[in-house]
């Protein structure tokens, strides 16, 4: 049996089998405007073997930080979000790996039709500014970078004592390089106090 506790994935004989990810995030508002500043990372706690064809830990630490600004207007059912960061990837000591810094933009965009269902379109770039250290000549220099649109589908439902949210969104992802393209789909739900805003805060990357 595998469970998730406060960021680790434990088996049944308590082993750690997975990295943690630190979140610290500060949000504020003015009106229709609300914008946040955070930072996150990975500590490689978890197992890794370069060996394996499929790891949970990733073998190295990372930090990201970066800003998000949202436009919301309940009157009229308007919504803009916007988080943009940069990552930082230190050297994979088991294999003498390091992935180049990355930046990346997540957008979307909502019209809510009514106080429970909303529609809109959303986005992200990823893109990397220093190519990866250490691949074989061969592949190297390796720096990726992909673009993504496609539209999605939001409704709130009352959950007993909480208010629930149930997302679906497609992302068509081209100018790819370096980097996998074609269409993947996300499906999120989730919970919040039904004290809380009409709309579930949209400020949360991919």
């Amino acid at each position: 049996m595998i469970e998730h506790r406060a960021g680790r994935w434990l088996t049944a004989d308590g082993n750690q089998t997975g990295d943690l990810y630190p979140l610290v995030s500060l949000r504020w508002n003015s009106g229709v405007n609300n914008w946040m500043v955070y930072g996150t990372g990975d500590i490689p706690v978890g197992n890794y073997n370069p060996s394996n064809l499929v790891n949970l830990g990733i073998g190295h630490g990372a930090a990201d930080s970066g800003a998000g600004y949202t436009y919301f207007d309940p009157r009229t059912g308007h919504e803009f979000s916007m988080v943009t960061g940069v990552t930082y990837n230190l050297i994979n000591p088991a294999t003498g790996y390091q992935n180049g810094i990355d930046w990346h933009l997540d957008w979307g965009a909502s019209q809510f039709l009514t106080k429970q269902l909303m529609v809109g379109a959303v986005g992200y770039i990823y893109q990397q500014i220093t190519p990866d250290d250490g691949c074989n000549r061969i592949l190297c220099p390796f720096e990726s970078r992909v673009i993504s649109v496609g539209p999605q589908i939001g409704y709130i439902f009352p959950a007993g004592n909480l208010q629930g949210y149930v997302n679906v969104k497609a992302y068509w992802e081209f100018a790819a390089q370096d980097r996998p393209s074609g269409w993947n789909t996300w499906l999120t739900l989730s919970f919040s106090s039904s004290a809380a805003a009409s709309a579930p805060s949209p400020m949360v990357t991919k």
